[in-house]
């Protein structure tokens, strides 16, 4: 191949690329602003309702509903105490969330916070919701002080839901994963035609 085809082939391959990431920058974009803001109503520790669109907090997994651990040797409520943990820390405020995408049940993932306050940080760091692909460093906090659910033993959310046939789901991505898988790709890209 010529010199001119290779430069012709590489400007080709160049425009593709860029208006592909500008298609996934424009689809991010409107993610994000899909995520409404108002008054919530609390589904169960992880999961909101606002504007009729559920709303999965990102980045944590809370008991189930019906989930009962252990705490001081009898049985704890634990999926309902995440619930009404959560409803405490709304209260009668408005949320505001970010949108991260949807998971594959049509959830919006997003960061939700009450005035300053990121609701799945809390969630986590008060114990009554493990780190789900973010918010590890809550989780010691509240590991290492014993509180919510380390205050006893329980089965992990996701663990409880695949042994009594709950929707099963992985870890979620943290916010700006896939736009830093976007970069490290065009980063590869552009050491090949350097070459």
């Amino acid at each position: 191949m010529n010199r001119t085809a290779r430069v012709i082939r590489d400007l080709f391959l160049t425009a593709l690329i860029f208006l592909f990431l500008g298609l996934v920058v424009v689809r991010l974009d409107v993610r994000n602003s899909e995520a409404p803001s108002g008054q919530a109503r609390v589904v169960d520790g992880d999961t909101l309702v606002m504007g009729g669109q559920r709303i999965r907090l990102v980045g944590i997994d809370a008991p189930e509903l019906r989930q009962v651990c252990e705490r001081d040797g009898q049985p704890w409520a634990c999926g309902r105490a995440a619930k009404d943990h959560l409803e405490a820390l709304i209260g009668e405020d408005r949320a505001a969330c970010a949108a991260d995408g949807s998971d594959r049940y049509g959830r919006l993932l997003a960061i939700c916070l009450i005035r300053d306050l990121d609701l799945n940080a809390a969630m986590v760091g008060s114990g009554y919701a493990v780190a789900f692909g973010a918010y590890e460093a809550e989780e010691e906090m509240a590991k290492r002080n014993r509180l919510g659910l380390w205050a006893g033993t329980f089965d992990a959310p996701h663990t409880w839901r695949r042994t009594h046939g709950g929707m099963d789901e992985l870890p979620h991505m943290p916010t700006g994963t896939l736009r830093i898988m976007l970069s490290r790709l065009g980063d590869w890209i552009a050491g090949i035609w350097n070459d």
